[in-house]
């Protein structure tokens, strides 16, 4: 089994790797009166990670409450 997901990790990477390999093209992105440019594969990989980031963070504040409200009643 420790093969299987050895081998589902190298596919992953190649495939990151092919993704980044061929989204070289840039792109730029404006908030407010900043802007900047990036190649298309930064900016995915960075707003993956920031969606991660986000996700946990509204996660661990909806686990906090739901918690609370437990113990409360």
């Amino acid at each position: 089994m420790r093969y299987v997901y050895i081998g589902l990790v190298v596919v992953f990477a190649a495939l990151v790797l092919l993704f980044v390999a061929q989204n070289f093209q840039t792109a730029t992105v404006a908030l407010f009166s900043a802007s900047i440019t990036l190649p298309i594969a930064l900016l995915v990989i960075a707003v993956y990670v920031l969606g991660m980031a986000t996700g946990g963070f509204a996660l661990a504040l909806l686990r906090g409450v739901v918690g609370r409200a437990r113990r409360r009643g």
